[in-house]
């Protein structure tokens, strides 16, 4: 197969572990809650999941590089079969600390397939006339986009069918992924023409150390308010039920794919992104949270849904230029490790934006949320500053 339609299984096999992966999500956190879970506790739940992301980014890139991505890309989908098959046991086994751990799985297979995709794009593609860049966000906005679909999905589903049926259902498509993807992809893909040891998997690149930085501010900024604290505030301020949760947060994510996919057209039209890019949209970005924590209190209603619309557009183009910047940085021979290095920065913001989304709301309700989000994107601005010089384009394959 050539390296189109390997792209194509890639991007095929993505999208329907995104699909379950924000379903899943919407689905453990709206059960959660209608249990009478707290906002902390709600957090709590995805600890493990944030937490084993980041080892699983430096382990599973250190493992795409020496055995090859279809690998990485596989276990993924069976490390998540099995993660939603130990959430169908009965209710009463359902605890905390059970959840946690199917969430654990839940985490590694996220990423495990995150880094297996985004690295794949390095080896099928040519940033020679800007192809790179292209399909990065074809590729990262069409994945976030069917996360919101999945966030409704996951809405809708525990509504019509169930927590429990709702597991098997998302267990038998990623069967059919796992099958169509064990067949069809390349067994080459992404090896590394040496076998990487793991203490090379800590990036020696001061460009790709300071990007990582940068995206783990990004990331919890975006966290410390939309994972826990804004289904939490829809649901018991503005008295919205979890189909209206469900549907609001899915639009949001899709809007914000849509936007990643089209960056090219709003962003580098002429020449690549450089760190300069990522420099000034943070500075734009940090605005929004902090007017809307701000205005919050005078319209609550409109302040979200406006708020959320502008917040959505800015912070794909930021997240778009970041994931095109460390494919364009890594190294063409073994691309996943230093891809890997980064995700796990993304890992940890994401896991610190969770825990401060849960307790900040808890204790000082979505305007302090509001305000860290603010003040967490200028620090990924200032690390922004760091990055350097623009890479060289690297022609590849395809």
């Amino acid at each position: 197969m050539n390296a189109k339609q390997q792209y194509a299984i890639v991007t095929a096999n993505y999208w329907a572990f995104t699909l379950t992966d924000g379903a899943l999500r919407m689905l453990v956190l709206l059960y959660f809650y209608q249990l009478g879970y707290s906002p902390l506790a709600l957090a709590m739940l995805f600890l493990f999941y944030e937490f084993f992301g980041i080892v699983t980014n430096l382990l599973g890139g250190w493992l795409g590089a020496r055995a090859g991505l279809n690998v990485t890309m596989n276990l993924g989908l069976a490390i998540q079969i099995a993660a939603l098959a130990m959430l169908t046991v009965p209710e009463a086994w359902l605890s905390v600390a059970y959840v946690m751990v199917a969430q654990a799985f839940s985490g590694i297979a996220k990423d495990l397939n995150k880094m297996s995709a985004k690295s794949s794009v390095k080896a099928l593609t040519s940033d020679a006339t800007g192809g790179l860049y292209r399909w990065v966000a074809v590729l990262t906005g069409s994945k976030n986009a069917l996360k919101g679909v999945g966030f409704f999905l996951g809405a809708v589903l525990l509504e019509w069918v169930g927590f429990t049926d709702a597991m098997w259902i998302m267990i038998a498509l990623l069967s059919l992924a796992l099958l169509i993807s064990l067949w069809q992809l390349d067994a080459s893909l992404g090896k590394a023409s040496h076998k990487p040891k793991f203490a090379q998997m800590f990036s020696h690149s001061s460009a790709v150390n300071w990007l990582s930085a940068a995206r783990f501010f990004l990331f919890g900024a975006r966290d410390v308010w939309f994972v826990v604290a804004l289904p939490v505030f829809a649901a018991s301020v503005l008295g919205w039920s979890h189909s209206e949760i469900g549907a609001f947060m899915a639009l949001w994510i899709i809007g914000y794919g849509v936007v990643q996919a089209t960056t090219p057209q709003w962003i580098g039209r002429r020449q690549n992104p450089t760190a300069k890019t990522a420099l000034i949209l943070a500075l734009i970005l940090a605005a929004v949270p902090l007017t809307m924590a701000l205005m919050l209190s005078l319209e609550p209603q409109l302040i979200v849904l406006v708020g959320l619309v502008i917040f959505g557009v800015l912070f794909a183009l930021n997240s778009a230029v970041h994931s095109y910047l460390i494919v364009a940085y890594a190294d063409a021979d073994g691309t996943s490790k230093q891809v890997g290095f980064y995700y796990m920065a993304n890992a940890g913001g994401r896991l610190v934006g969770t825990l401060l989304s849960g307790y900040v709301y808890q204790v000082a309700g979505l305007e302090a949320c509001l305000a860290v989000s603010s003040a967490m994107i200028l620090l990924a601005g200032v690390m922004a500053i760091r990055i350097g010089k623009q890479p060289e384009d690297r022609p590849s394959a395809c």
